[in-house]
């Protein structure tokens, strides 16, 4: 017996190392990021830096085992690790990216992956050509619900979709250095760019700014399709209540992505419209006939969304596999948002994408 097993072992892929991180950027974030790098497995955190001393403080409290520095350097020298995580502002990610794998370094990138196409369009150029992985952090991706409207546009059960609809509001929080477009639009985006097969063809986007000296902070976009499909997002700072949903219509079902909703977040319909042709040679008459059927809310995965980000982060790096969320993702998020911005300053006009 104990031959079989051994030869098994000799067999067997020898296993790979564990994944060393190092987190950049310890704000509203980051705190998240290093917490769940420390659940994942196949990893271990081995520094977290940020340019304010003091808080990395809370990082030397909680977490003793990961270095605390404010010394990006120090990060990309350290040859324990070997990805890096930035949890920064918007206008450094391409930088502090462009540096790490420069340094032969992983990426994992906070969303959008950068402020112009063609910074974002460099980083897809680097890691390619240096072999590493580099991931944008589209963290609805991965949650239970999102995954869950894949496998069901995927499987078909919509049948031909006819549009996509979304709602993201809240009171708050006000962002100086981006607009409401870049920040809650964004990850909309990056939703439906997942969900879907096809990709928006042209963007009109409409956006104010109602508070002084601030980025606009009311939104609506719609971008168009080289079929009947079309797909709006409303994004707001202003609102009293949050709201977070998607409805996505399809000619045999129709699904409702409430985040809000503590339990049943997705809810697929069986109801639609369709136009039935009289059968009375006479007459002729076009009726309308509705299908108002059953609903049904699907057993949703409960993990964490940023927990299965992070673990498949790390996987991907282990295995040399493309991450959902890869860098051509995040390029073709930041083309969308560049083209509503250039839309908004045109007065709506569509923009061909």
């Amino acid at each position: 017996m104990s031959s079989v097993l051994d030869a098994a072992r000799s067999s067997a892929p020898p296993q790979q190392d564990v994944v060393g991180v190092a987190i950049v950027g310890y704000g509203y974030w980051g705190p998240n990021l290093v917490r769940n790098f420390f659940d994942t497995d196949g990893c271990r955190v081995v520094a977290v830096c940020d340019a304010a001393a003091a808080r990395l403080v809370a990082v030397e409290r909680r977490h003793p085992s990961a270095r605390a520095t404010t010394d990006f350097d120090d990060v990309l020298s350290d040859p324990l690790v070997d990805a890096v995580v930035i949890a920064t502002p918007i206008q450094s990610h391409a930088e502090l990216a462009t540096r790490a794998l420069h340094a032969g370094k992983h990426v994992l990138v906070e969303k959008p992956m950068t402020t112009s196409s063609a910074d974002a369009e460099r980083l897809v150029e680097l890691a390619t050509g240096r072999g590493l992985v580099l991931m944008v952090d589209h963290t609805f991706v991965y949650t239970g619900a999102v995954r869950c409207i894949k496998g069901l546009v995927d499987a078909g059960n919509l049948g031909k979709l006819y549009y996509y609809d979304s709602v993201r509001v809240n009171l708050g929080l006000v962002q100086q250095d981006v607009s409401v477009i870049w920040d809650l639009a964004a990850h909309d985006l990056a939703i439906m760019d997942y969900l879907l097969p096809q990709r928006p063809e042209g963007i009109s986007a409409v956006a104010a700014t109602h508070l002084s000296g601030g980025q606009p902070d009311v939104a609506y976009l719609t971008l168009s399709f080289d079929d009947s499909f079309i797909a709006h997002f409303h994004a707001n700072w202003l609102s009293p209540v949050k709201v977070r949903q998607v409805l996505i219509g399809g000619d045999r079902r129709m699904v409702l992505y409430d985040d809000i909703e503590p339990t049943e977040k997705v809810k697929v319909y069986d109801r639609g419209v369709h136009f039935a042709e009289n059968l009375d040679v006479l007459r002729r008459e076009v009726n309308v006939a509705y299908r108002l059927g059953d609903m049904y809310a699907p057993v949703l995965d409960q993990t964490e969304a940023l927990r299965t980000e992070c673990q498949h982060f790390v996987d991907c790096i282990r295995t040399s596999k493309a991450p959902l969320t890869d860098g051509l993702a995040g390029l073709r998020n930041v083309r969308v948002l560049e083209a509503a911005e250039r839309s908004v300053r045109s007065g709506g006009a569509m923009v061909r994408l």
